[in-house]
């Protein structure tokens, strides 16, 4: 095909006509609120489709010109549509239109249960993909079950995702919980129902906990016993976390009496050690008290087991650092050889809750951090 070319004032060389500028974006005239299918996902504004042809399905639809189909709803309201979009938009609807006999003869759908405006929605929406936002908050919960009822993915997606982002509520969570079990939607059966467990106290109480009580007795004792057993699952790991806090700071007392006991502390320690005035800071968090303890069990009168409740105390540690003392032969804890031998004579039921205490202790340092050795011995 020849290039149209224009001859220069000068009648020299041939120059090539200036394209034409690319299109724009397609203008969005569309009204405020108004929010578009792309691709699945809900956007608002500009689309890979124009204006115009969304404002042609929308026409088509609103003005019902050569509608093939009366879509029947409660109460005597009728919508009118085209077979062919319908069919295409639903492979539901599709089966359900059936060729009709006659010419020129409209056939009818007749869809009961559902509210006038909640389909009238949904038969606009299969035309265009398109929604007003203030009808979806209205409306999220019948759409929701019309798209899984005729199969419309794209809206089944959109009404998922606006009950997670913030239509989900403690008066309707109720609601949305049965009609996701219903209409197979895991994801928010899942987010309902978290939501149900931590605000049970006052879900209890709502309009859609009693009717579900009367209509679906057996889902709500389901409710109520995943309730008792999440409730238990949060017993026992508060539990466990004290016991762990237990056997960390169990651990944290033998460092410490190795430790005033290799290289002493303040003003407690081995005869061989000297303090110096501008010594720096202990670092073990249990030595102020392990060392008000050791001071106690020196000079208290009652020193027997039993006889004072500090000493009883002083007792367990020292049996207790026995038996996570790697070679009490070189270690400088007191008595650390004396329970070494005593072991070696104690009944089997203390010996099984001394190991099943020490196997504790040692399993949840080695989580914590690194284990260090507690045998004291000297530094030279």
């Amino acid at each position: 095909m020849a290039i149209v070319t224009k001859q220069s004032t000068e009648g020299g060389n041939n120059i090539p006509p200036t394209p034409p500028s690319l299109p724009g974006p397609a203008t969005n005239c569309r009204p405020k609120g108004l929010f578009m299918m792309n691709n699945g996902l809900v956007t608002k504004g500009n689309s890979c489709v124009s204006t115009a042809t969304r404002d042609m399905w929308d026409n088509l639809f609103d003005g019902g010109f050569r509608a093939d189909v009366t879509v029947r709803t409660d109460n005597g309201g009728i919508i009118y549509a085209h077979a062919a979009v319908l069919g295409m938009a639903s492979p539901v609807l599709r089966g359900m239109l059936k060729p009709a006999k006659g010419f020129d003869r409209k056939r009818s759908i007749s869809v009961s249960g559902i509210q006038h405006d909640a389909v009238r929605v949904f038969i606009r929406f299969l035309y265009s993909s398109c929604y007003e936002e203030e009808e979806m908050k209205e409306l999220d919960l019948p759409l929701l079950l019309l798209s899984h009822a005729y199969v419309v993915p794209q809206l089944k997606r959109t009404c998922e995702q606006q009950l997670e982002d913030g239509l989900l509520t403690l008066e309707n969570v109720v609601d949305v919980f049965q009609l996701s079990l219903l209409c197979d939607a895991p994801r928010l059966a899942l987010i309902s129902h978290r939501m149900i467990l931590r605000n049970f106290k006052a879900i209890s109480v709502t309009e859609g906990w009693n009717a579900m009580k009367k209509s679906h007795p057996a889902l709500e004792k389901e409710i109520v016993e995943s309730m008792i057993y999440e409730e238990n699952v949060r017993k026992e790991k508060l539990r466990e976390s004290n016991e762990r806090k237990i056997y960390l700071l169990l651990y944290g007392a033998m460092e410490a009496l190795v430790h005033i006991c290799r290289d002493g502390c303040r003003t407690i320690g081995p005869c061989d050690k000297d303090f110096k005035e501008n010594q720096k800071p202990c670092t073990y968090a249990a030595c102020k008290g392990i060392e008000l303890l050791v001071r106690h069990f020196a000079g208290c009168k009652l020193r027997v087991p039993g006889g004072c409740i500090h000493c009883k105390r002083m007792w367990q540690l020292l049996e207790l650092h026995a038996r996570l003392c790697a070679d009490s032969s070189l270690c400088r804890v007191p008595l650390c050889g004396n329970f070494k031998e005593k072991m070696k004579k104690q009944g089997k039921k203390d010996e099984i809750k001394w190991k099943m205490l020490v196997k504790k202790i040692l399993s949840t340092k080695r989580i914590g951090g690194a284990l260090v050795s507690l045998t004291s011995t000297d530094e030279s």
